[in-house]
């Protein structure tokens, strides 16, 4: 009980761990900004949004729909089917969430214990280590390599009878190289489920998608927020074997995807044609942004099959020029993180943004030490 007169201190109650742990670093939302402050238009490079936005189709769709007092199908049997032709992988094998995040949250669940152990090779999407840390699984944490490939030998190493999972992005976020498929084969062969983070698919071409079918192990997660400009209704999928898709519809949230995403799912794949079009005009432009950035000599772009590019700044501080660029309307992502300590990552935009970033930064250069 609480003392007399005030209530009882509840969050003496929630789990220690929880309480130590820090939270997920989300882009900036130009909403939180002063806007007085900065110039009238925001370019926003800094979480790989799709620059372009969803197809003209999505809008019409959603325009038409009346039926907003209506549940959506919570066994996802039209979106399930949409997904078989767009992927070629058995209906019964895909299951959709609100993002990605939360089918990886449903696999964690499925799969963690208290105490077991995931597999993560660093620097690699952070997510992965948030919600093994919250699902109450142990991290094993594993370098990569200087050039962000992947140490599978040392992966294979790490195994022990409590590891449950390894988790990979492919291609990998935030440092945007990809991983040969011939490890992704050795790794599936241990046996140990392996989750293949696919967000980036579209910009890359590569997927272990038609090996799910080989590899009962292997589990696959895609997303409609990067190509199809989605971002904003939460939408993903995952491609698994028949049983482990069938639990995860055991778990899942019933209603989880909304029908407003449900409608623009169905809007985009009609659509493909303008959105890889459109796919095509942010890696030519990933091209481009990498040739200004490479002559730049205080930086150090990594080679991207992404939608963004990785800088390492080697004169000056990153957090002041991520400080800088916010300054003049330019949202890019810092990262203060191991292997990342000054780092930024910008994402492909328009021509008219890359223009402008390499602008700013010919500008800025020898004014971003803290």
């Amino acid at each position: 009980m609480g003392t007399a007169g005030f209530p009882p201190d509840v969050t003496r109650l929630v789990r220690p761990e929880i309480r130590a742990l820090g939270g997920y670093a989300a882009h900036t939302s130009p909403d939180t900004l002063d806007k007085k402050a900065l110039p009238r238009r925001i370019i926003k490079l800094d979480a790989n949004e799709n620059p372009y936005g969803c197809s003209p189709e999505v809008w019409r769709a959603l325009a038409a729909c009346r039926d907003w007092s209506v549940y959506p199908d919570a066994r996802q049997t039209v979106l399930r089917s949409q997904l078989q032709s767009y992927t070629g992988a058995p209906a019964d094998s895909i299951v959709a969430a609100t993002g990605s995040g939360e089918l990886l949250d449903d696999i964690l669940c499925l799969f963690l214990g208290a105490g077991d152990e995931v597999i993560n090779c660093i620097p690699t999407f952070d997510l992965f280590r948030l919600r093994t840390l919250i699902h109450g699984g142990s991290l094993v944490t594993l370098p990569r390599r200087d050039d962000f490939s992947v140490d599978i030998a040392a992966v294979k190493a790490a195994i022990t009878p409590r590891t449950k999972m390894i988790i990979l992005a492919n291609p990998n976020n935030p440092t945007g190289n990809a991983i040969p498929q011939e490890d992704i084969i050795e790794l599936a062969d241990t046996g140990v489920p392996l989750l293949m983070d696919e967000a980036y698919y579209e910009f890359c071409g590569e997927t272990v998608v038609p090996l799910v079918g080989r590899y009962r192990n292997l589990m696959v997660l895609r997303t409609f927020s990067k190509w199809a400009g989605l971002a904003g209704l939460r939408v993903g999928y995952g491609v698994f074997d028949q049983e482990i898709a069938a639990s995860l519809m055991k778990i899942k949230l019933p209603y989880n995807v909304n029908l407003a995403a449900l409608i623009a799912v169905e809007a985009s794949l009609k659509d493909r044609a303008y959105l890889e079009t459109k796919v095509k005009a942010i890696i030519e432009e990933r091209e481009r942004m990498f040739g200004l950035l490479r002559a730049l000599p205080w930086l150090r772009p990594y080679p991207s099959r992404a939608n963004y590019i990785l800088c390492d700044v080697l004169a000056g501080s990153a957090r002041t020029l991520h400080r800088r660029l916010e300054e003049r309307g330019i949202l890019v992502r810092y990262f203060n993180q191991t292997f990342l300590e000054n780092s930024l990552r910008i994402s492909a935009g328009r021509p008219e943004d890359t223009d402008a970033v390499i602008a700013a930064l010919r500008e800025l250069e020898g004014r971003i030490n803290d």
